[in-house]
């Protein structure tokens, strides 16, 4: 209890101190929003766009978005709790986020850093998948701000090797046929998913759920794959930004380097890769391998 009491004493300043920023930085944005409106610029320019396409008025962003962000600063800072992830794992996320918001933000896992991810998206669209329904039912109760679902998953972390040593006997589960969809037969596909998740492009991906760690846990390698399936297929401009943490366990890793791709990998700090993936045209999948 004293390591994790000192550890919170370290890290609480610095992700209040990280808080504050994204608050400041959708300040200056509303600011300049106004700022637009007044001058004699289309009307169409006054509204702020994300890479998705997605349109938010200056008056909504402030309105809809300070609210999270200050309820964010309130909670860590009079919490003993601190994020899963370490502080500078966090600022791999929020630089991306920075650049990006308001953006499409998934995220895989609901926890004691979801109202800081939440907060760290102003404007966008941040939603939640987590495994157990009663832990999101504890979590949205206390912080109904939060839009989350739960999720059931089709595999079993004991069964890892064994998926990935044969998915490509099945032909839905290969690159040219992959989709995220309900009707999907490969086993890596997570195909219960709320509608939202397969009408919506995701520009950020964060993987930090299901959990991992003994043998008849659900493991993340469905959502690796599913991760990877959706930034492939991505019909919009720009890229998607998927962020896998617990690189250090076995599973997250191997399932990593098959369908997200070394090549892709552009930052590692810590626990945490982030890729950054492209959409692959329908013509280039016909290949034996996602890398």
């Amino acid at each position: 209890m004293k390591n994790r009491s000192r550890l919170f004493q370290i890290e609480r300043p610095r992700l209040i101190a990280l808080l504050i920023s994204a608050v400041i930085s959708a300040v200056i944005v509303i600011v300049l929003s106004r700022m637009y409106v007044n001058s004699s610029l289309p009307l169409s320019s006054t509204f702020l766009c994300s890479n998705s396409g997605k349109y938010f008025t200056p008056e909504a962003a402030e309105y809809a978005t300070t609210p999270t962000q200050l309820l964010a600063i309130l909670h860590y800072a009079t919490s003993n709790i601190v994020p899963q992830q370490s502080i500078n794992e966090i600022r791999v996320s929020f630089e991306v986020l920075k650049s990006l918001a308001p953006c499409n933000f998934l995220v895989f896992g609901l926890g004691f850093d979801s109202l800081m991810w939440a907060s760290l998206n102003p404007g966008g669209t941040t939603l939640f998948l987590e495994e157990d329904p009663k832990w999101v039912q504890t979590i949205v109760g206390k912080t109904p701000i939060l839009q989350a679902h739960s999720v059931q998953y089709r595999t079993q972390l004991s069964e890892a090797d064994k998926l990935l040593a044969s998915y490509k006997s099945e032909p839905d589960c290969l690159p040219a046929n992959a989709r995220v969809s309900k009707n999907s037969r490969c086993r890596l596909v997570l195909s219960e998913l709320p509608d939202e998740v397969y009408e919506r492009e995701w520009d950020l991906i964060m993987i930090d759920a299901p959990r991992g760690y003994f043998p008849e846990a659900p493991g993340r390698m469905a959502a690796i794959f599913s991760a990877a399936v959706m930034a492939r297929d991505r019909k919009g401009q720009g890229v998607t930004h998927v962020f896998l943490h617990d690189v250090n366990r076995k599973v997250e890793k191997m399932f990593a380097e098959e369908f997200l791709c070394r090549k892709y990998l552009v930052k590692a700090v810590g626990r945490l890769w982030h890729f950054v993936i492209p959409p692959v045209a329908i013509e280039d999948r016909n290949t034996s391998t996602f890398c």
